[in-house]
């Protein structure tokens, strides 16, 4: 799934690469997906889109937003991206395919679920991207440790395990579930510890840990699970996922665990991260 690192890779390649180009043919919905979601009728898509020229996009979050003049294109964190150049093979399924005036092709598919509404200015309201849009980027200077601690100190928060608050409701927009494994690995932190367990010292750790352990994500182009708009794995190499499961900690050894927590699996180090 694409979280902040994806969603700024994603955005920055896009800007660098399809930035002037001409949409030339457009097919929605060609391999229906039941949790493929459609700003009204994809088959009005190709009205939308025939004939606009890619401006700019921008990222919220896990959310792209492509512009085409008065028409956004927004993608969703389930989206999987591919750019494709003249003459290369095209993928079997997708669910929205891009060709510009140079041949050259972008297609977007779902695998689980995902987003890729088009629409005009002032037609269409996403909520969650409204709140991407309002709140700090953890890249940014202005999601500091004051906003950090302000933001958990609900008490019915501090109840809560340090997962829930952070990789759900979207509080932090685009942190999820697999940057949160490194991120607590890093901060030698067990997911389900509770928030009010952690003392003054610990919550200083984990917030650094967000700051520098998503711009190392960042910077080296997403995480070895995820794929940028190429195709291409990105190159942080990811200390807690499921390819690395099976590996023994490379703090102190030990054994990697991986457990079902919150809607998806969690894994920690039982030496490095204790949970009480």
């Amino acid at each position: 799934m694409i979280e902040i690192p994806e969603a700024v890779t994603i955005t920055r390649q896009i800007n660098e690469t399809l930035t002037g180009k001409k949409i030339t043919k457009v097919i929605a919905n060609s391999s229906p997906h039941k949790f493929a979601w459609f700003y009204e009728d994809p088959k009005d898509y190709p009205k939308r889109l025939m004939g606009k020229t890619i401006e700019k996009a921008n990222v919220y979050g896990s959310f792209v937003e492509v512009k085409l003049g008065i028409t956004k294109l927004l993608l969703g964190d389930g989206v999987n991206f591919k750019y494709i150049k003249a003459g290369e093979k095209l993928p079997k399924k997708h669910q929205l395919l891009l060709e510009f005036d140079d041949n050259t092709v972008l297609t977007a598919g779902v695998q689980m679920y995902g987003g890729l509404w088009c629409y005009e200015d002032g037609e269409f309201d996403n909520q969650y991207l409204e709140i991407a849009r309002q709140k700090p980027s953890p890249l940014s200077d202005k999601f500091d440790y004051e906003y950090f601690t302000a933001l958990i100190s609900d008490e019915a928060l501090q109840k809560k395990s340090i997962k829930a608050v952070l990789a759900t409701e979207q509080r932090i927009p685009g942190f999820g579930n697999g940057v949160l494994q490194d991120i607590l690995f890093n901060a030698k932190i067990h997911p389900k510890r509770k928030f009010v367990s952690l003392d003054e010292k610990e919550i200083k750790i984990l917030y650094n840990s967000i700051k520098t352990t998503l711009h190392d994500m960042t910077m080296k182009n997403g995480r070895d699970t995820e794929k940028d708009l190429f195709g291409n794995l990105g190159n942080y190499k990811t200390k807690l996922s499921k390819k690395t499961v099976k590996e023994p900690c490379k703090l102190c050894g030990g054994k990697i665990i991986k457990k079902a927590y919150l809607g998806g699996s969690i894994y920690y180090c039982e030496q490095c991260q204790k949970e009480h």
